[in-house]
This record gives structure tokens, sequence and C-alpha cells, in this order.
């Protein structure tokens, strides 16, 4: 068990270094513009000059699949960060002062889980004016009640622990045992969480870009290039699988990495 955990770790890593990797290059060099459109070079295979092919446009796949993946990684991290941040204090203060504010933060996480995620995110886009990257917010809103579920039922267990009661007796202040005492108790269940979470991301803005409400053209996004090479799936499948097997590669990388880290 311990070996299959250290061989998906390993292989997790690998491939969200290879993603992360043609991220950071992207921003130093790709070896097309990104942006260019060549019309007499569109629907061009794949070859030693363009590893991935060229979309209806002339434009290097290659050049846009690792572009898109800085995009789609800043968007993953900060929507896992903002529902992260947010889930985790609201958690914490619903699991460990109780009460009435425990009753307001259910039925506010219950609202939120009563509407499919999909709806959610739409309503929030719609709030935040469909800025370029209004889709963070929104995914933020969406990924938020798993979080506050995740550490409110985590809280609930230590809260009566004997390290809480000793910390509770000395004077410690609420927000010190919540935060000093409880939280870094939760992160070894919280760290998984939030990779997985990486990954949740990842899917939910490819499919957010797919039916055009995530990152807008011209900027590069896994889920809009699938999105304009479904048209051309049987004249030109490169521009679908480049994107396709980006996201492949970088989903299952932070899923392997995620299994391993929780705790058997």
């Amino acid at each position: 068990m311990k070996d299959d955990r250290t061989f998906s770790f390993r292989v997790g890593a690998v491939l969200i270094g290879i993603v992360c990797i043609s991220a950071l290059v992207s921003f130093l060099y790709t070896p097309y513009d990104p942006y260019a459109i060549h019309a007499a070079q569109h629907f061009f295979p794949p070859s030693p000059q363009h590893w991935f092919g060229t979309d209806n446009f002339g434009r290097d796949n290659f050049s846009r699949a690792i572009t898109g993946a800085r995009y789609s990684l800043f968007v993953a991290c900060t929507t896992v960060a903002l529902s992260g941040i947010c889930g985790i204090a609201l958690g914490l203060l619903s699991g460990y002062v109780g009460g009435v504010l425990d009753e307001i933060i259910l039925r506010l996480t219950d609202a939120l889980s009563s509407f499919p995620a999909v709806l959610t995110a739409l309503v929030a886009i719609t709030v935040f004016s469909g800025g370029k990257f209004a889709i963070v917010p929104a995914l933020a809103l969406a990924f938020l009640p798993s979080f506050i579920r995740l550490t409110r039922s985590g809280t609930m267990r230590l809260k009566n622990r004997d390290f809480i009661q000793a910390a509770y007796v000395s004077g410690a202040s609420r927000a010190r045992i919540m935060f000093r005492h409880l939280l870094p108790n939760l992160l070894p269940t919280m760290i998984p969480a939030v990779v997985i979470g990486l990954s949740n991301a990842i899917l939910a803005e490819s499919g957010m870009s797919y039916l055009g409400l995530g990152i807008q053209p011209p900027i590069p996004s896994w889920g809009r290039m699938l999105f304009e090479g479904q048209s051309y799936l049987f004249r030109a499948p490169w521009e679908t699988l480049s994107a396709g097997l980006m996201m492949i590669l970088t989903v299952l990388g932070f899923h392997l990495l995620g299994e391993s880290l929780e705790k058997k």
C-alpha cells in the first residue's frame, strides 16, 4: 500500500511538473506567437515544426496549449485559494463557536449546495459583470460549501480533545484556539482536499470556457480550444487532442497527488 502511494505521488509530481514547467516556459518563450493568425497555414498536421499542428486560423496549437496552461493553473490556484481560505475560516467558526452562528453558516452552505455548480457560477459571472477572470470568484463560490463542511466536521471532531480544553482553560482566545491549535491539526486532511480541488477547478474552468463563460478570447484556454476544434474534429483532430492531452495530464497529476497524500 505504501509503495502504491509512493508510486502515485511520483507519477503525479512528474505530470504536474511537466505542466508547470510548460506554463513557466511560456512566459519566456513559445515556438510561435499563440495569438498570430496565419490563414495560409491553417490545419497543418503535427510535424517537427508544429508539434500539435495548427488550428483553423493557422495558429500553432502547441504554443497555445502551453500558454493556456498558465491561465488554467492561475484560475485553478486562485479559485482554490479563495474558496479554501473563506471555507476554512467559516468552517472553523461554525464548528468551534456553534450556536446561532453555526446555524446561519450551515443554512448558507445548504443554500449554495442546493443549486448546481454551473448555475451558481453563471449567476456569479453575471454579478461580477463577466470580466476577463470573473470565472475565479464564480468557481470559488461554487467550491465554498465543500471546504466549509470538511473544516466544520474536522473541528467538531477535535474541539473536545484534551489539548483544546487545556488551551481554553489556560485563557487562550477563541481565535488563537482556532488558528493556532485546531487549524494545524486539520491540515493533514485539508491538503489532499486542496490538491484534488485543483483538479476539479481545472475541469470546471475548462467546462465553463467550453460553454463560452470562462476565460475569454483571444486568451488561449483549453476549454475554448476544445470548443473551437470540435467543428473540425474529423478533418483536423489535433487541435482537440492537444487541449485534451494537457487537461488529462493536469487532472490525472493532481488526482494522483491528492490520493497519495490522503491518510489511509
